[in-house]
């Protein structure tokens, strides 16, 4: 037979020879015993000396042996080797040749999950058009290639049995009709599905469940109620499937019908079918249903405890989320990554950084330390938190990364406006062959925009495209915008928008907005604003950045009109809120709050940093507004509720200890000065994270460089 040089390397000679069937050159001069050979790198053939025993080589003949290679002469009509109980077949049927040593050389290696080589053994079969392959190698190729997602292998395997006019019996056709579902072929699963002769439960299953897992909610109902017409009945796993469509279309009431039909039949005490329902319910808001499904589970397994967690998660419970985390804690369940990856984020929403610090030794102490979801949500939160030290850490202990992890690190150095770091990650993460994504895109470039690394950024931008086949979207625009702004390139900024190849969003003018507030530009302003009106007319911050251009341009008239708009349209400007952990325990404030227990002390602090910053020049802003707070507040704004958590935080923290203070709005400038002066006369290092981003304070700067 041909080998097929081109795919192999380093065959010698005598490999080439001992394949053509000279099989002396298997035999050990000691004995009987099995020889392996490479054909090519990674395989390694035995063949018993069993077999060969049978074979008298005298009768073999090499006509290669001493000629070196040569181009395979064209086939004699007779060769004939003896004592292989050939005599007397015809030629026709000596064709096929069975593939024992082949076949279970290709099984051993599915069984030891060597899939890659499974199928390159496999081209030896596809060369040669002569040899016949049993059921379980056609099972064993099924399983390497949904084991490698891979769907030309899908392609070699099915053309394979077709072209030797295979015929699969009823498992194989439904583990071939599986393999193109798992690697993804949904069309061509629904072909060969359609052209089944006959059908059983496992059929309908595995089709309903591909159609489900990639979105395609209604067919999926259309086949099960098919299948429901033929069989009139279905497996827990099927109603589990069905539970999830249903939560993918958000129809609680389809839900509900099938959580009675579960009842009916007896199988509602099912874990999968459980688990189910409480995913399906949380999804579609109904959080009280899910944990009656909850409570009545006799068995409450990990992934019921993780359902209900990340349910009362999504609709924003976080208490009770964390709650039902201790909860599981004292159960006795064995946690897994997920459980931890849950409560890492809920952790972050919360802002609280004692809760994660416990979740993250649990990470540790279970086994989890190296899991790439969970250390990824660990990231995130310690860069949320502005902990980019403890980041960087978790990210290069990392045993494996991929490139949400690289994305998470990147835009933390980005939000602390760290964007040389960030570069140089982005950079990092290229010569280490991770492929960016278009979020990796957006990541560096806010770092660029928040640290004013304009040319960097331009470079970039344009590389998205020219060197990464990555069309830039809105939000990179947007990312551009926000950088020509912050360099006070208006024009630019505006040109961009103008010359964008699609429609502008809403993120594009308010990033020139924030440009037009900050330089003052004010025609430029309003006619982003008047955009913004007439895409969101309903959100509060457009309103609210208009309203601060025109007060710090002295339009008293405009920014009264702006205020009557907002009182038109019903809109309420919500008040202030600022936290800070001190001794493991939260504090909030609003702003004028007097209702903490050391409200005496914390005015009197306020006031005493207000007179030591006046000897630093500090002249107190009255023209401007809060930015998103309540009109009242105007009058107070000695007393904001980020003002009073820093002055409660340095009244009660050692002076070596840091601030982290969160807050739910954009901080005003007023309140920006003077925590810049608060920092260099106290000696602290304050961190604010608002709505917009992280200000780092210390010694006089924000790392915002007064552009938020």
């Amino acid at each position: 037979m041909e080998l097929p040089l081109s795919r192999f390397q380093n065959v010698s000679l005598d490999q080439i020879q001992s394949y053509c069937g000279c099989s002396s050159l298997f035999l050990d001069p000691k004995g009987y015993r099995p020889r392996r050979i490479r054909l090519f790198p990674g395989f390694d053939f035995s063949y018993s000396s069993r077999d060969w025993w049978r074979r008298p080589t005298s009768h073999v003949k090499c006509s290669s042996l001493e000629q070196g290679l040569q181009p395979r002469p064209k086939p004699k009509p007779k060769h004939i080797i003896q004592n292989l109980e050939l005599e007397g077949v015809s030629e026709e049927t000596q064709i096929k040749k069975p593939t024992s040593g082949l076949s279970a050389q290709i099984e051993r290696l599915v069984f030891y999950k060597r899939f890659v080589e499974a199928l390159e053994l496999f081209e030896i079969l596809e060369w040669e058009s002569n040899y016949d392959v049993g059921s379980t190698t056609y099972d064993a190729l099924v399983t390497a290639c949904i084991g490698l997602r891979s769907i030309r292998g899908v392609k070699r395997v099915n053309n394979y049995m077709i072209e030797r006019g295979f015929e699969p019996d009823q498992y194989l056709r439904n583990r071939i009709l599986s393999m193109h579902v798992k690697c993804g072929m949904m069309i061509d699963a629904r072909r060969l599905f359609d052209a089944m002769a006959e059908r059983n439960v496992v059929s309908w299953n595995t089709i309903i469940g591909g159609l489900v897992d990639s979105g395609e909610y209604n067919e999926a109902f259309r086949l099960f109620l098919l299948m429901w017409q033929e069989f009139s009945d279905a497996s827990s796993r099927m109603f589990a499937t069905m539970i999830r469509a249903s939560a993918g279309l958000g129809l609680v009431s389809v839900g509900r019908q099938l959580h009675s039909c579960v009842f009916k039949m007896g199988i509602g005490a099912d874990i999968f079918v459980c688990c189910s329902l409480i995913d399906m319910y949380s999804k579609c808001g109904s959080i009280e249903d899910a944990q009656f499904v909850f409570d009545e589970m006799p068995e409450k397994t990990v992934v019921g405890w993780n359902s209900i967690i990340a349910g009362y998660a999504l609709h924003g419970y976080s208490e009770e989320a964390l709650s039902m985390y201790y909860e599981m804690q004292y159960s006795g369940v064995k946690m897994d990554h997920f459980t931890f990856s849950i409560i890492i984020r809920i952790c972050t929403r919360l802002a609280s950084l004692e809760h994660a610090k416990q979740a993250h030794a649990g990470l540790v102490r279970h086994g989890f330390g190296l899991d790439v979801v969970a250390n990824t949500a660990l990231i995130d939160l310690y860069c949320k938190w502005g902990r980019m030290e403890d980041a960087q850490h978790v990210f290069d202990n990392m045993h494996r990364k991929n490139v949400i992890s690289w994305n998470a690190l990147i835009a933390g150095y980005a939000n602390h406006g760290r964007g040389v770091e960030a570069v140089k990650m982005f950079e990092r993460m290229l010569c280490e062959s991770m492929i960016p994504n278009h979020v990796t895109f957006l990541a560096v470039l806010s770092a660029c925009s928040y640290s004013g690394l304009s040319d960097i950024g331009w470079e970039i931008f344009e590389s998205m495209s020219r060197d990464h086949k990555i069309k830039p979207r809105a939000m990179h625009y947007a990312c551009m915008i926000e950088l020509f702004g912050r360099e006070g390139l208006l024009d630019e900024a505006f040109a961009l928008i103008r010359d964008a190849p699609f429609k502008p969003t809403v993120n594009m003018w308010a990033a020139l907005l924030t440009a037009c507030r900050v330089h003052k530009n004010f025609e430029l302003g309003k006619f982003a604003a008047e955009k913004l009106y007439g895409m969101e007319p309903e959100k509060l911050s457009n309103y609210v950045v208009l309203l601060n251009i025109y007060n710090s341009s002295g339009r008293l008239e405009e920014a009264a009109a702006v205020i009557q708009t907002l009182k038109r349209r019903g809109l309420r400007l919500l008040p202030a809120c600022s936290w800070i952990d001190v001794k493991k325990k939260p504090h909030i404030f609003l702003s004028g709050d007097t209702s903490h227990v050391q409200t005496k002390g914390i005015y009197q602090k306020v006031d005493s940093l207000m007179l030591e910053i006046q000897k630093h020049g500090y002249i107190p802003v009255q023209k401007y507004l809060l930015p998103d707070v309540d009109e009242q507040e105007v009058h107070i704004s000695s007393y904001h509720s980020e003002k009073l958590a820093i002055a409660f935080g340095l009244i009660n923290t050692s002076s070596s200890t840091s601030l982290q203070i969160v807050q739910n709005h954009r901080i005003c400038a007023d309140c920006h000065e003077v925590i810049k002066l608060i920092a260099l006369v106290t000696g602290r290092v304050i961190v604010v994270r608002d709505a917009s981003r992280f200000h780092h304070f210390k010694d006089g700067t924000c790392s915002c460089g007064d552009y938020w």
